[in-house]
């Protein structure tokens, strides 16, 4: 089953940048304008290694949920800032493992809207659901959610690479919302840029990001992203760089760092 609102698409406006249609671009998937592509190729010559850390935080969100749905025995996925859908979104990956379970998307960008609409399938044992709602609003998530998520029962609250988009402290006070209203037992799985390898490269992407976009971002450090953690068991290895959350099995050691931190943390 997959429901959600009618997007309007009169309210897509193909000539501001976007950063969910940028992140398709780095992807690799079809779901974008020129402003997006030219803001997107401007960023990738002031960090040459944005591509590789969009695709590493993809591979990250890959690995936590097959651990969540598989491991940890999770059915509910809650994904804020979801983006365009490309491959291996939450839902595929966790239904992979666990058919029935149950996943909620929450965007605020029309064209994402309309492509969830059309490309987020579920399996007949589970559940795809898109609520149009803002990070910056968690009530209106968690009302939203609720139709479909069992709140009694444990959910994985997915964050990765959308707080930066709340430039002030308020941050986090809107992740505890989130998170207050799970049971224990809930995860959080927590990702964003970080200034690990190439520290003027990453502040270049976010002003050049900043000139142009009216959805602005901020770097936060990795002791400031420590902090979306608090009261709740962060799982090993920690907050590390994507890449190095538990990785495949490698013949040559450790992958390389990125400039993308992320981590996963138990609610008791």
């Amino acid at each position: 089953m997959t429901d959600g609102p009618e997007p309007d698409l009169e309210e897509i406006d193909n000539t501001v940048p976007h950063s969910a249609r940028i992140w398709n671009y780095w992807l690799g998937g079809k779901d974008f304008y020129d402003v997006d592509r030219e803001v997107g190729d401007g960023i990738a010559r002031s960090n040459p290694g944005i591509v590789t850390t969009a695709r590493a935080q993809r591979a990250f969100l890959c690995r936590a949920v097959r651990y969540l749905a598989g491991e940890a025995g999770i059915r509910q996925f809650l994904d804020v800032g979801t983006g365009l859908p490309t491959v291996d979104n939450t839902h595929e990956v966790a239904q992979r493992v666990a058919p029935d379970a149950r996943i909620v998307y929450v965007d605020h960008d029309p064209l994402v809207l309309t492509h969830a609409r059309a490309l987020l399938t579920s399996t007949p044992e589970g559940v795809t659901h898109y609520i149009d709602a803002d990070l910056r609003d968690p009530d209106a998530i968690l009302r939203g959610a609720a139709g479909t998520l069992d709140f009694d029962r444990p959910v994985a609250l997915m964050l990765l690479g959308v707080v930066a988009h709340i430039t002030d402290d308020s941050a986090y006070d809107v992740v505890a919302r989130l998170m207050a209203a799970l049971p224990p037992g809930s995860h959080l799985v927590f990702s964003d840029s970080a200034e690990v390898v190439n520290p003027e490269a990453v502040r270049a992407m976010v002003r050049q990001w900043n000139s142009t976009s009216d959805n602005p971002r901020v770097n936060r450090t990795r002791e400031q992203i420590l902090r979306f953690f608090d009261g709740m068991e962060l799982l090993e290895p920690g907050l590390v760089s994507v890449t190095r959350w538990r990785p495949e099995a490698l013949p040559f050691g450790e992958p390389a760092e990125v400039d993308n931190v992320g981590g996963v943390a138990r609610k008791n």
